[in-house]
This record gives structure tokens, sequence and C-alpha cells, in this order.
């Protein structure tokens, strides 16, 4: 891995007019941004279709897209929608996603602009081409004409052809879409990692098209047990995720079939990934689906290198970045480094320990990924901002700062800059020195998380220029 370093920042966080960030010229600014300030990686989100709480770690498709992110404008001016249409989707605010007027309208208007596609052969064409993206449109069709219940309500399996066709070109023409914004940023030497979540929802096409590769009760159809992460020092009850687990030995069976293809579906749309709660291939916390809380579930051993090795074909040569934070065992590390995938190391998580936190730059060795905050962290402002006078002291001294603690953060940016890591990423937020007010995500919290949008005002008042002298000063250009 060269030294380098990149930005953090989802798609739904791009400015523009319509809602929530697109696919559009704004995508195509912001890399000309990363370019201009000598960053060479854009991290994203995954970009399966969220869930009701907006959250894209919860999806109805581990092989959908979110249709929201397609560009209005690009619609219109090849005659799917109206200047009035366009006129009517326009925004009420600019700096934060408007999701519950996505909700009510966005789909809505994406079909409207489906009934006038006249050549439907290159949407075949890529369904061809992408069978489970076309199981996910089947299985959104029929829930909604099951009145949107899970799948093992259904009372049938019927579906509105027009529906379906709506996800379908929803689908083709988000990959249209991106294709042009990912070459673009390819040339400006740019690339573009992106995000994927262990789990899949049990309400999706992934269980419903898949039951034999899940812990599920061959009766019921229910899972058995469940996922999640043992209480500790943040939360005495644990985490109670819910995903349905997988049956990871019937999956060896075929050499991890449905995940080498869900990896091919990533790389077509990323430079690489970064695999979220990698410590779950180690060992995965097994939950009985009867608990209310993680507090009796078990750990149980994953796939392991078996998994890794299956993969290897189609992620050799890709940044496959190991998200191993949490709980973490020796057995954990081993398969860390077997993997050779770089793993992760956050600076707010530095200074709960001593000096020998491998949190700390200082600790940092060229083969991992450093962050100032990851998604589900506080902005660098607010973390600072949140400490007690000790810890702030501690971390001034850390990075060389005698001044008001307000003004400390270049001083920090610049030491993460200046550390061994091979690759440094910096949420936008920091790079803007925002407060929490901007956090994208608070773990655990169901209600206003997701929303945070940079306005291009806010990125035309960054400096391209700073950036790119540190970046050239620390060796990451």
């Amino acid at each position: 891995m060269k030294r380098q370093s990149g930005v953090l920042m989802h798609v739904s966080s791009l400015f523009g007019d319509y809602s929530e960030g697109s696919l559009g010229r704004e995508a195509l600014d912001w890399i000309d941004f990363l370019a201009d300030g000598g960053f060479s990686v854009w991290q994203v989100l995954p970009f399966c279709l969220p869930d009701e709480y907006n959250s894209p770690y919860k999806s109805f498709g581990a092989f959908s897209v979110n249709p929201n992110f397609i560009d209005l404008p690009t619609l219109s001016r090849v005659g799917l929608l109206t200047n009035t249409e366009l006129l009517s989707a326009k925004q009420k605010i600019p700096y934060a996603c408007e999701f519950d007027r996505l909700a009510r309208e966005r789909f809505a208007l994406l079909s409207l602009a489906a009934s006038r596609v006249k050549d439907r052969a290159p949407i075949e064409a890529f369904l061809n081409a992408h069978p489970q993206t076309a199981a996910f449109c089947r299985y959104m069709a029929i829930r909604e004409y099951n009145g949107g219940i899970p799948w093992n309500e259904w009372k049938n399996e019927e579906f509105d052809p027009d529906t379906l066709f709506a996800w379908q070109f929803t689908q083709y023409e988000f990959f249209r879409q991106w294709a042009i914004v990912k070459e673009y940023a390819n040339k400006k030497g740019i690339s573009i990692v992106g995000d994927v979540p262990i789990y899949v929802a049990y309400d999706s096409a992934d269980v419903w098209a898949n039951r034999e590769l899940f812990q599920l009760d061959p009766k019921t159809v229910q899972p058995k047990s469940v996922a999640g992460c043992p209480p500790d020092y943040f939360s005495e009850d644990g985490q109670l995720w819910g995903n349905p687990l997988y049956d990871w030995k019937r999956m060896k069976q075929d050499n991890y079939a449905w995940w080498r293809a869900r990896m091919e579906f990533m790389m077509e749309l990323f430079d690489g990934v970064r695999i979220d709660h990698f410590r779950g291939l180690e060992s995965y916390y097994s939950i009985p689906a009867t608990e209310t809380t993680a507090r009796n579930g078990k750990w149980v051993k994953g796939p392991g290198m078996s998994l890794i090795r299956a993969l290897r074909p189609i992620c050799d040569g890709k940044l496959m970045i190991a998200e191993d934070l949490g709980d973490i065992t020796p057995a954990v590390i081993k398969l860390v480094k077997d993997s050779t995938y770089p793993g992760m190391r956050v600076l707010q998580f530095a200074f709960l320990g001593d000096e020998n936190s491998p949190h700390q730059p200082h600790n940092y060795d060229h083969n991992c990924v450093a962050y100032t905050g990851t998604h589900d962290n506080n902005t660098l402002l607010g973390y600072v901002w949140d400490q007690d006078d000790a810890t702030r002291t501690k971390i001034m001294e850390y990075c060389g700062y005698t001044g008001d603690w307000n003004r400390c953060y270049d001083a920090v940016l610049r030491t993460m800059m200046a550390s061994h890591a091979g690759l440094l990423i910096l949420p936008v937020q920091d790079l803007l020195l925002f407060g929490k007010d901007t956090r994208l995500n608070t773990p655990g919290a169901a209600d206003g998380n997701w929303s945070y949008r940079i306005t291009r005002e806010q990125l035309e008042a960054l400096s391209p220029e700073k950036f790119m002298a540190w970046n050239r000063l620390y060796g990451r250009k």
C-alpha cells in the first residue's frame, strides 16, 4: 500500500439541489476538490438501499443500489423528466437530507421517468448480467404488492409489472450514472473505496432467495440465532443487531459462491472496500433469537481464511480494509495479518488507555488505515470538546500544541498526516472543523442519523492548497 490520504464522505452528504447528494455534476466537483487537495482516495458508505431509519448498513438487498442517488437533472436532459417535474423536486433545505420527503415523493418521480423509457434493451442486458440485482427488483415489487410486509408474511408472490420495471430502471440508471463518476475519479487519480456490511437483513432479497445459506428454522423460516456483540464498556446489555447469521458450513460447500458474487458486485462499483465487522469472520457472536438483549450470546468460529482464500481471485490487487475494531483477540489479529488486509486505527480511541494503545499514531504500522474518526464517531471538534481537561491536555501535548485548545485541530490533523500509516482517511467534517451537530451516526440511536450534508459554499471555503501542501510535506502525494 503506497503512502496516501483520502476523505470519508458518503454520496448522500454531497451538496446539491434535490434533497440528498447525487451522482451528477456535484460529484464531479467534489472529485476535483479531492484531486486539487492532493487526496487520492474517496471513501463512501454502502450503496445499498437503506432501511426505514435511513441506515445503509441494513438493507432490503446486498446487491442493490440507492435510487435516491440518481441525478434528476441528468434524467431531465434525456427527456425522462420535464422541467416542471424537476422544479417540483427542489429541496427546501440544503444542509440536511430531506428523508421524509424523499420517502414520499422520490420513487414515484423515478417511476414516472421509467414509464417514459423507450428502449428497454440496455436495462434487460444489465439485469441479465446482474441476476442478484434482478432478484432484488422482483423482491421489492412483490413486497409492495403485499403491502410492504416481510417475505415470510406474504400471501402470494404477485407483482405489478410497472413497479417491477421502475425498480429495474433505477438500478440500471444508478450504475450508468455511477460509471461516469467513477471513470472521472480514476482519471483524476482518485480511487473509490466502498463498504461491505458483514450481515444482511432478514427482510431482504438475500435471505428470501437464499434461505438455505442462513441459520433459519426449517419449519418457521425464522432465524434460530441472530447477530450482535457482547456487553462491554459502552453497553452493559451488549448490542442486539438481529440480523440472521450465515450458515458458514453450507456456504463453504460451493466455495462461498454468494460471497464471491457479492464481492464481484462490489468490485464493479469500487476500487476497493472496507469489510465491516471483520472480526466476525474469525468468530461471530451468536445470540438465541428468543433473547431480548445480547447478554446470553456466545462466540462461534467463523470461516476465517477459508473465505479470504475464496475471495482472492476477485479481491487481489484491490484495497481491502479490515474493520478490526471492537473486541479483538489474538486470533482476530492473526486473521488480519494472514489476510494481508490493512486494519483500522482510530485516533478517538487512542487516549482510552496508555501509550501502548494501537490507536496512538506512534504505534501505527505502514499496513494500516488511520482515521481521526469513522462514520460512527463524533467529529474531531466534537470529540475534543467533550473530553475532560486532563484528556484534552494529553491530546494537545501528544500533538505538540501549546496554544488555546479551541485551535488545536490543525495540529491534530498534521499529526495524523505525519504518522506512519500507509493510508490516512479524514471525515469531511474534520476538514471543515465542524462540531458534533454534524455527526453522521450515533450507534444505538434510531433517529437523527445519516442526514448530514455539506453545502457548496462550505466546500468552496476550504483551501485545497492547504491540504495539497500537507500531503506533499508528509509524503502522501
